[in-house]
């Protein structure tokens, strides 16, 4: 099988390699990008015999004179790429809205795509499931809890679902007390109890933004109602979602926290592919605990429900503003308690558009990363 994928440097694509590691006899790279991380992209390149990279950041100046080794700058030949090479299958780890064009390339080309950049379906949910009744593509689902579900559901007829259940975490804060908050620091955030990922998205674990957007992800992904889509907190990160049926059951799809084995599986969909990358022990396991998610404490999981209930430009706006404040944050600009306040001012304060083009939704994610007609939020 060949495969190209996005963002290979970090925490997705290096999961991606453990499993094209030790599968060398059924997966072969073809291309792989990275925004700005050349060193390690060229290594990569190097240990795994990739023929062509690229490097999104245009700014760089790169003195690369490895003639076995193509490479290509900017996000105007990454789509080219996209549009052009031979591959079976694409994965998209690319973080944030940058992942957005590239999702666009590879559905319209017909290609399958193995989707980690949630932001894609966030923003343009309405563009891509208009694609997909006209190509032969399949999004395959990379998070953990998206790949569960699919796992479940596989075989089964919409009318027999009640509801999906998406588990999280809780994040690093979830028994901190409230009173606390004020006095968070950076290093505290990114300390993640369960899961090794990149920086904006362990953000958006403790601030639990990242399953607001989960739930948007999920009804454009399944085809659900909003009001079918359930989230809850889940400690121990074993169980990655549940389906209820309509009969009553359960569902639920377990394992060791890993993102190998939802990589695996979207390569492999259908068949649950033999490895030995993920061992998961249930007398390991102590307990498996639930708990609601609390408003006070993660108040961006609602702004972000609401606003894909809404739907039209305000997921984008959302998106965008919650990119937005984390650059802040990451700049010590604004506290972690300002965060969940300053993106629900700017979500207030952006008047909808129904069903945005492509065009809309780039130009408003771009017009709130560049700060304009905040009036003070920022």
């Amino acid at each position: 099988m060949k495969i190209a994928i996005l963002g290979i440097t970090g925490s997705i694509g290096e999961s991606a390699l453990e499993i094209i590691k030790h599968h060398p006899e059924v997966f072969e790279i073809v291309f792989a990008s990275a925004n700005s991380n050349y060193t390690k992209l060229y290594d990569i390149a190097k240990d795994f015999k990739i023929p062509i990279i690229a490097i999104t950041d245009k700014s760089l100046k790169i003195n690369h004179s490895d003639d076995r080794v193509k490479l290509y700058k900017g996000q105007d030949d990454l789509i080219q790429l996209i549009k052009n090479e031979d591959y079976d299958i694409l994965i998209n780890a690319v973080s944030g809205s940058d992942g957005l064009p590239y999702t666009m390339a590879t559905i319209n080309r017909g290609k399958n795509l193995a989707l980690a950049n949630k932001e894609s379906l966030v923003m343009a949910g309405h563009l891509v499931a208009d694609i997909l009744k006209t190509k032969d593509s399949k999004i395959l689902p990379i998070d953990s809890e998206h790949s569960a579900i699919f796992q479940i559901i596989h075989g089964h007829e919409k009318p027999e679902i009640r509801n999906i259940h998406l588990t999280a975490s809780g994040g690093p804060f979830r028994t901190l007390p409230l009173s606390d908050f004020d006095y968070i620091e950076l290093k505290q955030v990114l300390k993640h109890p369960v899961w090794e990922m990149g920086t904006k998205v362990t953000i958006d674990s403790a601030t639990m933004m990242n399953k607001g957007l989960e739930v948007i992800e999920a009804h454009w992904l399944f085809d659900m109602p909003y009001d079918n889509i359930k989230a809850i907190i889940h400690p121990q990160s074993i169980i990655h979602s549940l389906v209820e049926f309509v009969d009553g059951s359960f569902i639920a799809q377990m394992s060791k926290p890993s993102m190998q084995l939802p990589i695996l599986y979207a390569l492999t969909y259908p068949i649950h592919y033999p490895s030995d990358k993920v061992q998961t022990s249930l007398e390991a396991i102590s307990s498996l605990t639930f708990e609601p998610i609390c408003r006070e404490r993660y108040p961006l999981f609602f702004t972000a429900v609401e606003a894909g209930k809404i739907g039209g430009l305000l997921p984008t706006v959302l998106n965008a503003a919650n990119e937005k404040v984390i650059d802040l944050f990451l700049k010590d600009k604004i506290k972690f308690k300002d965060i969940a306040d300053k993106v629900e001012k700017i979500v207030s304060k952006y008047k909808n558009i129904k069903n945005p083009d492509l065009e809309t939704i780039l130009k408003t994610n771009e017009e709130i990363k560049n700060n304009k007609n905040f009036d003070g939020i920022l």
